[in-house]
């Protein structure tokens, strides 16, 4: 892969006078400040639906700005803010999402968390800082917005467990009417991605979205995202006497297994699919035949009645294997999220903007992941294009995968996040018009 200089080198130059010049102009100037936000959040993460610090620092930057359409505690602590150009028109939104991980941060860096355990480890604190940057580019250059722009600032990203009783995120957010009044004729969002996936030929070497760089997927792009919550109810009973109880241990152990040959042995090898059980709990003592054992997962699926036939395989594997050693069982399972299916004509629309930014070869197409991603609920409302925000560079050991504890970004980024979306909504409102 080329070095970060060498890609910034290949993007191209724009005349002194156009608009992607005068952008340009503006990101160097603000990136610094922006430095400045995206370390602070950094150094303060906040877990799903506790981003109350966060949610601040977002309408202090606005007003700051000049932002007065501003409305708070959507969603609980989302926020939605309003920016209208000198020039009537259609509106468009853009999407960030503000919560963090309950991971344990390994990097020592001078912005490292500062809340035990929690982390940025999915890059959303660079999201709110791209958002904020189009926010103070646009709201300098109100003459080139030849409408309105709706920033969606999104709590609880990350997925709504199990047991969760009622909506979050994205999708709670479009419930308390954030696409409308008014209606976006368009959402966009970015995630950072450091390795990747290019679309052709699979092979084992590692690919890495560099800083300069945007990678997409045309159609669907992430997978449904479930999750699940199951309870094994043995019998109790002493260590030494295991025939007087049922062990719901052992019970639990046949069942991960058997729940992991669905995808072997009972689907069409050619359907996508992931079952993973991510936490088990059970047992009071070494010497005690556990009563009950939780398990909780997550099923990543694309085709809707595939997943439906899913959940039958896990009930019926379920029933089948705790009736035969005298248990029984419980499970929650909660369809969270549906996958991401970017539109076709908005992605062809906004394609030569990314490639007049960044230049042909740094806009890379990626093959479809099964994560899974709640943008998809503002994307069911309104043409949406989710694309990726190239964030990785291998000399500053910057190669760490999302959701780990190594996890950061290349700060220069930044600068690219906010080009190409602001050239992105600019672009779109133009052709609007």
């Amino acid at each position: 892969m080329k070095h970060l200089a060498l890609i910034l080198l290949a993007a191209p130059t724009f005349a002194a006078d156009t608009r992607d010049a005068i952008f340009q102009r503006s990101i160097e100037e603000i990136f610094p400040k922006l430095v400045e936000i995206r370390r602070d959040i950094h150094m303060h993460p906040e877990l799903s639906n506790e981003e109350e610090r966060t949610a601040k620092l977002v309408v202090d930057r606005l007003k700051e700005l000049g932002f007065t359409d501003i409305k708070t505690g959507v969603a609980k602590h989302g926020v939605l803010a309003m920016l209208k150009g000198t020039q009537n028109g259609p509106c468009v939104a853009v999407r960030a999402d503000m919560d963090a991980l309950p991971i344990k941060e390994l990097r020592s860096v001078p912005y490292r968390s500062q809340n035990p355990g929690v982390m940025h480890a999915c890059g959303h604190d660079v999201h709110v800082t791209c958002a904020l940057g189009v926010a103070e580019l646009l709201s300098k250059h109100k003459d080139q917005v030849k409408g309105s722009v709706k920033f969606l600032f999104q709590p609880a990203e990350e997925a709504m467990p199990a047991t969760f009783k009622g909506d979050w995120g994205a999708k709670l957010m479009v419930a308390e009417g954030v696409m409308e009044k008014p209606k976006p004729a368009a959402v966009f969002g970015l995630h950072t991605t450091a390795s990747v996936q290019p679309a052709g030929p699979m092979d084992d070497a590692v690919h890495y979205l560099k800083a300069g760089q945007i990678g997409y997927t045309p159609g669907l792009d992430n997978a449904n995202s479930d999750r699940f919550h199951i309870v094994i109810n043995g019998k109790m009973a002493h260590g030494s006497a295991p025939h007087k109880g049922v062990d719901a241990i052992a019970v639990a152990a046949e069942a991960i297994m058997a729940l992991q040959m669905i995808k072997s042995r009972q689907t069409n090898t050619r359907q996508p699919l992931v079952i993973s059980i991510g936490t088990i709990a059970g047992g009071d003592r070494e010497n005690i035949i556990a009563e009950k054992v939780e398990l909780g997962g997550t099923v990543r699926t694309y085709d809707a009645k595939f997943r439906d036939g899913v959940i039958e395989m896990m009930h019926r594997i379920l029933k089948g294997i705790t009736e035969a050693h005298g248990a029984s069982y419980e499970m929650e399972y909660r369809k969270t999220y549906p996958s991401i299916s970017n539109d076709p004509k908005l992605v062809d629309a906004t394609l030569p903007v990314f490639r007049r930014i960044v230049g042909d070869k740094n806009v890379i197409e990626l093959i479809p992941g099964m994560g899974g991603e709640d943008f998809s609920f503002f994307a069911q409302v309104v043409p949406g294009f989710y694309f990726r925000l190239g964030v990785a560079n291998e000399e500053k050991g910057f190669t760490y995968g999302g959701h780990t504890p190594m996890y950061d970004c290349d700060e220069e980024a930044i600068k690219t996040g906010v080009a190409v979306m602001a050239a992105a909504v600019c672009d779109f409102l133009d052709a609007k018009k």
